[in-house]
């Protein structure tokens, strides 16, 4: 049986949501699989370790852990560190648009800072997800790390050290998603208390400043969903 043009439209839009943010991957990509190569790994770890691991920060983290013979336990800690705020992510990512079976687990695994700010930025803008969409921008993003890795790997000898801006790509990415979001809410609030509770992070704890202030700004959220009088005088609406 065919695909109906219902799905093929779907994943269209898919394409269209998510081709942005797997182009801001790729300099990211290539620079991990450069990095592999560097460290006296072949090529074909690149994408072992991006297909396994599948976290931009822990796989470059990674790389040092495995060549400076870090400790099951260390690893496993630094690893759940750095990725603690996946567990946020789990309480609103809409991985029940997906269908039950291999499509759920393949969103549990593919779920990226990059996906999780598209779909909430999508949600908000009152896009409708579907099975299709949802897949296919997980699976482009996905294959926008892991393939720009390989290539960095094979070809990490023809790409100049010193070149600047790989590691800005993402923030930028970042930044324009963020303000995507504020362009539907017009909410000033969320940002000027996020960047606040970032600072105060920095200053407390810097080693830990995006835990900290992740946990902080959710227990800000949790407030303004529970009391909505506090809601209220929280949110500021700009024209």
């Amino acid at each position: 049986m065919g695909v109906s043009r219902e799905t093929k439209r779907q994943i269209r839009l898919g394409l269209k949501d998510s081709w942005l943010v797997g182009l801001g991957l790729v300099p990211l990509g290539l620079a991990f699989g450069l990095l592999v190569t560097q460290a006296g790994f072949a090529w074909w770890w690149a994408p072992i370790f991006s297909s396994i691991i599948y976290s931009g920060s822990m796989e470059f983290l990674a790389i040092g852990m495995v060549t400076s013979g870090f400790g099951v336990f260390s690893s496993a800690l630094t690893a759940f560190m750095v990725n603690f705020r996946h567990i946020f992510y789990g309480l609103t990512f809409p991985r029940d648009v997906a269908r039950p079976g291999f499509p759920r687990l393949y969103l549990t695994y593919g779920v990226t800072d990059e996906l999780y700010a598209l779909t909430s930025t999508l949600v908000a803008n009152g896009a409708r997800l579907t099975h299709a969409r949802l897949m296919t921008s997980a699976m482009l993003i996905n294959a926008s790390w892991i393939l720009p890795g390989i290539i960095g790997a094979l070809v990490g000898n023809l790409i100049p050290e010193n070149i600047e801006g790989f590691e800005f790509a993402l923030t930028a990415l970042f930044a324009v998603l963020a303000y995507e979001a504020f362009q539907s809410s017009k909410d000033l609030s969320a940002p000027l208390i996020a960047g606040a509770l970032a600072v105060v992070a920095a200053f407390i704890f810097p080693d830990q400043m995006i835990i900290l202030g992740l946990l902080a700004y959710f227990g800000v959220l949790l407030l303004r969903f529970w009391a909505p009088r506090i809601d209220d005088l929280l949110t500021w609406q700009v024209k």
